[in-house]
C-alpha cells in the first residue's frame, strides 16, 4: 500500500491503472477509521482492481469550529486498517493541497440537501459536496463507497454526481453497528465510559419503534422514539424525522409512501457528542 499527499503523486498511478482498464473504487473518509470504514474499503477491493481510500479532515463542512477541533485524528493507526484491509493506495494530503486557492463555488440540491441535517448545519452539505466532488475528479473512480450511517449524504452525493456529469457509480453500505446496537463512528471515540453506556438506547427506541408503528400513526411513533430516548438522562434529541426515502420530505401517514425512513440526531453526554442514526419503516 502507498500512502500520498500530494494529489499529482496519486493521479500519476491512476492514470497507468486506467490505461490497463482497470477498476478504480473509491473510499472517501475523514479518518479516525474503524470497522465501518473497512468494510466499505473490503467491498471496494472485492469490486475493483484498483481501491483509493481519501483520508482528509474536510473543515469546510464543519459549521462548528469546536465540532471540527475535537474530531479525532490517528493517520498512523488509519493507515495500519487500510493496509490490513487490501487498499492499494491512501491520499491523505493538507488542507493546502486540496484546496490550494479557496473553494468559492456554492451547490444546493433541495429538498434533499435542505431539510434534517441540512437545516441544521448551514454549509455542511456544500463542504461535502466540495471535498467530494474534487475527489471524483482527481481519483475518477468506476465506483465510490459511502456507509449509510451518513444516510443524507449519500441522497445528497447522488445529486452531485448528476450535477458534475461524472459516470460514477454510488455504493451504499449497510450500517456496521457494535454488539450493543450503536452505529459505528469515529464520534464514538468521543464519548466517555458512561456516555457510551447510554448511547446504544438511540438504536433500541429506533428497533423497538418498528413494531409500534404497525399500530399507531406516524405522528405518535415519532413522540414515543422521542420520549424513550429523552426519557435517558444524559440523551437528548436534536430532531427525529420520518421521511419519504426519495424525496427525505416528512410524511403524515404510512400510506404517503412505499420507502420510509425514520432519521435522528441526539447529543449525547456532557460535552456533549452529536450522533446520528437511522431506521427503515418501509423500502
Amino acid at each position: 500500500m502507498k500512502v500520498f499527499q500530494k494529489i499529482v503523486d496519486l493521479q500519476n498511478v491512476l492514470f497507468d491503472a486506467r490505461k490497463q482498464g482497470k477498476t478504480i473504487g473509491l473510499v472517501p473518509t475523514m479518518g479516525a477509521l474503524h470497522e465501518g470504514h473497512a468494510s466499505l474499503v473490503r467491498r471496494s477491493v472485492a469490486e475493483n482492481d484498483v481501491t483509493v481510500v481519501s483520508v482528509f479532515l474536510n473543515p469546510t463542512q464543519f459549521n462548528d469550529q469546536g465540532d471540527l477541533e475535537r474530531y479525532p485524528r490517528t493517520l498512523d493507526a488509519d493507515c495500519a486498517l487500510l493496509e490490513s484491509v487490501g487498499a492499494d493506495y491512501v491520499l491523505a494530503p493538507s488542507v493546502e493541497e486540496m484546496y490550494p486557492v479557496p473553494d468559492k463555488r456554492s451547490f444546493e440540491f433541495p429538498p434533499v440537501s435542505t431539510v434534517m441535517e441540512g437545516a441544521r448545519r448551514p454549509g455542511h452539505f456544500n463542504g461535502v459536496c466540495q471535498v467530494v466532488s474534487r475527489l471524483f475528479y482527481i481519483v475518477r473512480p468506476t465506483r465510490a463507497y459511502f456507509g449509510e450511517k451518513d444516510w443524507q449524504q449519500i441522497a445528497v452525493v447522488k445529486q452531485l454526481v448528476k450535477y458534475i456529469g461524472m459516470d460514477i457509480q454510488i455504493v451504499e453500505c449497510e450500517i456496521v453497528r457494535d454488539a450493543d446496537g450503536l452505529a459505528k463512528s469515529s464520534r464514538n471515540t468521543l464519548l466517555a465510559p458512561d456516555e457510551r453506556q447510554i448511547a446504544p438506547a438511540i438504536y433500541k427506541a429506533l428497533k423497538d419503534s418498528l413494531d409500534y408503528a404497525k399500530a399507531h400513526t406516524v405522528a405518535e411513533t415519532h413522540d414515543k422514539v422521542v420520549a424513550d430516548i429523552n426519557a435517558i438522562d444524559g440523551l437528548d434529541v436534536e430532531y427525529f424525522e420520518i421521511v419519504d426515502g426519495n424525496t427525505l420530505q416528512t410524511i403524515s401517514s404510512w400510506d404517503d409512501s412505499p420507502y420510509v425512513v425514520g432519521c435522528i440526531t441526539v447529543y449525547c453526554g456532557r460535552t456533549p457528542i452529536r450522533l446520528i442514526d437511522h431506521i427503515r419503516y418501509k423500502s
